[in-house]
């Protein structure tokens, strides 16, 4: 498949970019390199292969929810740079 620099203008301008003319040449041609990869593409027989969403089949990839006991506020901050005791203490940002 062959496109053309008009083409490439149009799609250009839809997408609302501003292309020079040497990125117009290098987008062309890499448009249809592209291109011409799907046109490959399209004349394998693929009516035997199963339509996936995931490359791997995986029926459930969640863990279970357990409640576990959490961390108490001191031993969550006691590892913090500066805190007192019960928060942490950072710089002013505003």
């Amino acid at each position: 498949m062959k496109i053309t620099k008009k083409e490439v203008e149009h799609v250009a301008d839809l997408a609302r970019l501003s292309l020079s003319d040497d990125e117009l040449e290098k987008m062309t041609g890499q448009l249809d390199t592209i291109l011409s990869y799907m046109d490959t593409l399209n004349t394998l027989d693929t009516s035997q292969v199963q339509p996936t969403t995931h490359v791997f089949s995986v029926s459930n990839a969640f863990r279970e929810d357990i409640v576990q006991e959490s961390l108490s506020q001191t031993d969550a901050v006691k590892n913090g740079p500066l805190q007192d005791g019960q928060f942490f203490q950072v710089p002013k940002v505003i």
